[in-house]
């Protein structure tokens, strides 16, 4: 079912290995500028026909309202409100122990130094909908960003072809005190947070996953705006040996392949009996899945399964995978932690399936990557605040500084530079002449 290599000893896997594309493509790209240029030369003209065309959604105002959100809430179950009451305290207080502190300090000499956090003004977050709902990512989105203490938050979210917003969605909003909410999703969306309409505010940052369209539109409006991360299809890796639960392997390859048939799983293991009895249990648990079809798609066009001779050359596996999602199923998890070097979020013991961090543990699900967990780490408060340096020289700490500064700037031909400092020395010791 899924497409295996087996190393010997000696034998490292190779990124040819694993057939995954990177980057965006050309088409996709072209599609998002063009949509990015309308809507920022046309505001809510553009945005209106762009939902009309690709949500097949004719809405006339895009602001979710009060009264909207108010119903929403009161039409889902009780126990789902307790439900994300309960995942966004937990969320809460992971976060809450990210945040960093503005640090300052007076040294001999008159030097005052420091670096002050601010959080990010406007922030705006998207989140998936139109035929699925992902409450979940409301609530990783939102409430880190709340803690950092961002002021605004905007919240665009694909209406359905009725033009309504997914009652589930808004619950969560709801729960994490989201009020701007708009009916806009794709690179039409990511446009209107990035420049502005005549509805929609710019913002400052815009985080959150999204298709292939949305991906190719935040790259596009990067840098006239932050943006979190370029996040692809989803994917995680299963590192195991003779201890691992086929069932257990099983089942969480098929919850990630469930996403999307693009989503990629893979299988690292030094048990060479584990993949066949994984392919059994396949076979038993698809009969009863839902998304079937999808997850059969998603193993046989991108599920890879790694027979390693040692754990030495399945933590390299693993570590040139750098997988947004990583489970140790193993008899010694932890022990192995310190040797990981590449993943988004891990995930120790048989008893820790990726889903419970999607949910209800606390840490975000907003990850890295397509390999991009070799330099990526998963969204946290730190995407919302940035960070300023902070510099007070007395004269006496620029009496003795300022000689080595001017030395490397005339060293590289900066004369003003030199200059700067020179000045103001001279002042305190001799007029300064107008030349």
């Amino acid at each position: 079912m899924m497409r295996r290599i087996v190393l010997d000893r000696g034998e490292r896997l190779s990124e040819e290995d694993l057939s995954r594309s990177g980057g965006l493509d050309a088409e996709v790209l072209g599609v998002a500028a063009r949509i990015i240029d309308e809507v920022r030369s046309r505001g809510d003209d553009a945005l209106r026909e762009y939902t009309a065309s690709l949500d097949n959604a004719d809405i006339s105002e895009f602001r979710v309202s009060a009264a909207e959100i108010e119903a929403a809430v009161a039409s889902v179950e009780p126990e789902f409100l307790d439900a994300i009451s309960s995942a966004a305290g937990a969320i809460a207080e992971f976060h809450q122990r990210q945040v960093t502190q503005s640090w300052f300090t007076a040294q001999e000499g008159g030097i005052f130094l420091g670096q002050k956090v601010t959080p990010i003004s406007r922030v705006g977050i998207y989140v998936p909908g139109g035929r699925a709902c992902y409450p979940s990512s409301v609530l990783m989105n939102a409430i880190p960003a709340q803690v950092a203490g961002v002021n605004e938050i905007a919240m665009v979210v694909p209406p359905a072809a009725d033009g309504t917003v997914n009652p589930y969605t808004l619950a969560a909003a709801a729960e994490a005190g989201i009020e701007e909410i708009y009916k806009a999703g794709g690179a039409q969306a990511v446009a209107a947070l990035a420049y502005g309409t005549e509805t929609v505010d710019p913002v400052d940052k815009i985080v959150g996953p999204g298709n292939a369209y949305v991906t190719a539109a935040k790259k596009l409006v990067m840098g006239d705006v932050g943006i979190d991360m370029l996040a692809g299809p989803s994917e995680v890796c299963v590192l195991a040996d003779t201890t691992a639960i086929p069932a257990f392997v099983a089942i969480d390859l098929m919850a990630q392949a469930e996403h999307d048939p693009r989503a990629a799983t893979y299988v690292v293991t030094v048990d060479p009996d584990l993949p066949d009895d994984v392919d059994e249990a396949l076979e038993i648990l698809l009969a009863e899945a839902l998304r079937a079809d999808v997850i059969k798609r998603s193993l046989a066009d991108n599920g890879l399964v790694v027979i390693c001779p040692d754990i030495v050359a399945a933590l390299d596996a693993v570590d040139l995978i750098a997988p947004e999602h990583l489970e140790i199923q193993m008899a010694d998890a932890f022990d192995i932690l310190g040797s990981v070097r590449n993943a988004g979020a891990i995930f120790l013991g048989h008893f820790t399936p990726e889903s419970i961090g999607d949910y209800v543990a606390g840490p975000n699900h907003v990850l890295p990557t397509g390999g991009t967990a070799r330099f990526s780490s998963p969204l946290s408060v730190d995407d919302f605040v940035k960070k300023s340096s902070v510099i007070s020289y007395s004269f006496e700490a620029l009496e003795l500084d300022g000689p080595t500064a001017v030395l490397i700037a005339e060293a590289e031909g900066l004369d003003a530079h030199a200059r700067a400092v020179s000045l103001r020395l001279q002042a305190m010791t001799e007029p300064v002449e107008d030349e």
